[in-house]
């Protein structure tokens, strides 16, 4: 058999490494490809629920744990499925290395909790692949010029190895409990069809519409270094999606897939006096507190007020209400709505680039089976609603059977 010369970096998740029988199977898989002659960098996620309960675990003990701590606590789960899989792969016979982040020379800024990769000093690692040595990375993790462990964040793990696929200039695959990109979510709509290709815009525009395949910073890093990706099941038996550069086949269809994301909260605040310094304060107070805000419209002034709303994650919500409760203070007429009942609905497709008429054939679906929508945004490659929880799983079925997706 002819062997391989290439380096490939694998990613596996949580619950591709959730049991000791788990991790034995990703071994076998990692070793036959070894064996084959490929050199591998394999970047793990903690075991399973672990970090939830290294999470419950810092509260038990404090309501408000300090974000260094935490990083430093959070880390370990990593930590402890790198040297379960190296331990795997060196009783299979083959010579393995696990590298925690900060050995793996993976330097961040100093952003507790949500940090981001500055550099990677590749060095230790291209030394243990001139050995033939499997190099197992802890994902998530990295360490910051003060010499403190960091954590990147939600799916800091898939940023760890297309950071890694990037600098070292070769594939990366993504190992999950998904066999590949859906049109849409399989477990809400049975007949959502699995994708063979799609676009990197197209997979960003999915992931940070609601998408939980894969973290947006990671398609990012992807996108901007070319890095071919791979989605695919951990299981190796069926084929993935190939996450590639945009071609000429894939503006024929004009909806690529659809998004649902129950992670909404709807914040809508009236009678803002006319000023656009209010507005820019306001947002800036929300943005030190590291708040992603989405879907922002604005009404006309009307009396010299305005009315703002604007979509975010429910776990914000109780930093919201003291901004807002602040912000009340300043601008007594102001009056201000918290809604979780929401959910964000959302189309995308490259064809919608050079295809018309999409946001009207939506439109036209959404009236004709009553589905009410609070706010509506667009982008060049797609268009996003927010509806009632109730109408879901109508807007889902109709959308997806209209554009067969």
């Amino acid at each position: 058999m002819q062997q391989k010369n290439t380096l490939t970096v694998l990613k596996f998740g949580g619950t591709s490494v959730g049991s000791p029988e788990r991790i034995k199977r990703i071994a076998l898989e990692i070793t036959r490809r070894s064996a084959l002659g490929e050199d591998l960098v394999v970047v793990v996620s903690a075991m399973g629920k672990s970090t939830d309960l290294l999470v419950q675990l810092a509260h038990d003990i404090t309501p408000t744990p300090c974000k260094k701590e935490m990083d430093l606590l959070l880390s370990t789960g990593e930590q402890v499925s790198i040297a379960l899989l190296s331990m795997a792969i060196k009783d299979l016979g083959f010579s393995s290395v696990a590298l925690t982040g900060a050995q793996a020379g993976i330097k961040t800024d100093a952003l507790h909790s949500k940090a981001r990769i500055e550099e990677i000093d590749t060095s230790r690692i291209l030394k243990h692949l001139s050995k033939k040595h499997i190099v197992v990375v802890a994902g998530f993790q990295g360490i910051s010029a003060e010499g403190d462990i960091t954590t990147l964040g939600r799916g800091g793990s898939d940023t760890t190895a297309v950071s890694l696929a990037a600098i070292l200039k070769c594939p990366v695959e993504i190992f999950t409990d998904v066999d590949g990109v859906y049109t849409t979510d399989p477990r809400v709509y049975a007949k959502a069809k699995k994708l063979k290709e799609i676009s990197y815009d197209e997979m960003l525009e999915l992931a940070s519409l609601g998408a939980s395949i894969m973290e947006t910073r990671a398609i990012e890093i992807g996108h901007k270094y070319s890095v071919p990706m791979t989605i695919a099941l951990n299981t190796f038996d069926v084929e993935g999606t190939i996450v590639k550069e945009l071609d000429d086949t894939m503006e024929k269809k004009v909806v690529t897939g659809m998004t649902l994301t129950d992670n909404c909260l709807m914040v809508s605040i009236a009678m803002i006096p006319y000023t656009s310094k209010n507005v820019s304060q306001l947002f800036a107070t929300i943005a030190k507190e590291h708040i992603i805000v989405d879907m922002i419209s604005q009404t006309a002034p009307y009396n010299n007020t305005v009315n703002l709303s604007f979509t975010t994650y429910k776990e914000d919500r109780l930093a919201l209400e003291e901004i807002l409760r602040a912000f009340k203070q300043e601008h007594n007429s102001i009056d201000y709505y918290l809604d979780d009942q929401l959910v964000k609905l959302s189309v995308v497709g490259i064809g919608m680039v050079s295809q018309s008429g999409v946001a009207s054939r939506l439109f036209s679906l959404l009236s004709d089976h009553d589905i009410k929508f609070y706010q509506v945004t667009t982008s060049e490659i797609s268009i996003s609603y927010t509806i009632h929880s109730s109408d879901k799983m109508k807007a889902i079925q109709t959308i997806a059977d209209d554009f067969e997706l």
